[in-house]
């Protein structure tokens, strides 16, 4: 059995599906109160049938060691619960529309818009670009593992509020022969920013290592040299605006919201975004008119101003390069007219 307490030995996607409650029986407490029975008090919706079985597989742990449901509480015990949350269920095909930019045996380019999931996961287990790729291809077969919802299928994510454009694997050889290209670096991505300053020089490259944030597990952050994952990200100023920058943005490595935190460490946030500082003024005055005028921006975009505009790689069957361009979407378009028109 798992040791759910060893949470450095876990695969960050096991930590994930953790749930973690910490109690301490107050000084005043002087009921000597079941284990069971106490801890029920606590846990939301749980019945001590529940709590029991929890405590007998090993999700309890008082004063870092294992009792049994009768341990009486004492005052100052310390009392950890880690739940492992439900396994997911299994990802279900959906009629949703998809902007298909190619599709031939081996894989399918998809223009993802803005708001939709790639991946099932916890919060999001419909409405997914997986979901709506199982009702389009009808050739996957039922799994019971998250991992193994798109398999061999999905390559690379975008994130839920970055558009443009991705490839999906149809077979095993196409899913090995594009992920050794992702590996490789080989694949050609680039992406439309805009984002808050403008950067000295006209082009440059951040070389930060990228990994969890220690204080908020939902976010991404720049690491120690060291620590984290190695991430390269090259970008070329296209227009400066007044306390703005428009961005070519080149991946060379492809980090869990690589782009939006090697900006924010910058102190050049993208426009818009609601996770890393984007989505306020960051520069120029914060009043009158161009306040307003940003208020609305970030309305109509509702999300992070990013956009993946280019995509190259090697078709893993007949060897030949293949290119897809995608011209930023319509809410992004007129945030650039909006830009021109009163940023310039």
């Amino acid at each position: 059995m798992t040791d759910v307490f060893a949470q450095d030995q876990l695969h960050e996607d096991d930590r994930e599906a953790l749930t973690r409650h910490d109690l301490v029986v107050p000084e005043g407490h002087l009921e000597q109160m079941r284990l069971d029975k106490y801890i029920t008090q606590f846990i939301q919706n749980a019945t001590r049938n529940k709590v029991q079985e929890g405590i007998r597989n090993g999700w309890v742990r008082v004063n870092g060691l294992l009792e049994k449901a009768s341990y009486r509480v004492q005052p100052g015990d310390e009392i950890v619960i880690i739940i492992p949350k439900a396994p997911p269920p299994e990802a279900r095909a959906e009629n949703i529309p998809l902007d298909i930019v190619h599709e031939d045996e081996d894989l399918i380019v998809i223009d993802k818009p803005a708001g939709m999931v790639v991946h099932p996961s916890y919060g999001n287990w419909t409405g997914t670009l997986v979901n709506a790729l199982l009702y389009h291809t009808r050739k996957l077969s039922r799994v019971s593992d998250q991992q193994d919802f798109m398999r061999p299928g999905i390559v690379h994510r975008l994130d839920k509020g970055t558009s443009g454009l991705l490839v999906v694997a149809k077979n095993d050889h196409a899913h090995h022969h594009l992920s050794k290209q992702f590996a490789e670096k080989s694949v050609e991505r680039t992406y439309r920013a805009v984002i808050w300053g403008v950067p000295q020089q006209d082009e440059g490259t951040i070389d930060q290592p990228v990994g969890r944030d220690s204080s908020d597990r939902k976010k991404m952050a720049v690491q120690e040299q060291g620590k984290g994952k190695n991430a390269i990200t090259h970008y070329q100023v296209l227009k400066r605006y007044d306390h703005l920058a428009l961005l070519d943005v080149t991946l060379e490595t492809g980090r869990t919201h690589q782009i939006r935190v090697h900006f924010s460490w910058m102190r050049h946030p993208v426009l818009g975004d609601p996770v890393y500082g984007g989505d306020s003024v960051r520069y120029g005055p914060n009043t009158g008119s161009r306040k307003t005028m940003f208020q609305n921006i970030f309305s109509l975009l509702g999300r992070q101003c990013l956009h993946a505009r280019t995509l190259g790689f090697e078709h893993p069957t007949t060897g030949d390069w293949f290119q897809f361009i995608s011209e930023v979407p319509e809410e992004m378009e007129k945030v650039l007219k909006k830009l021109d028109r009163y940023c310039s």
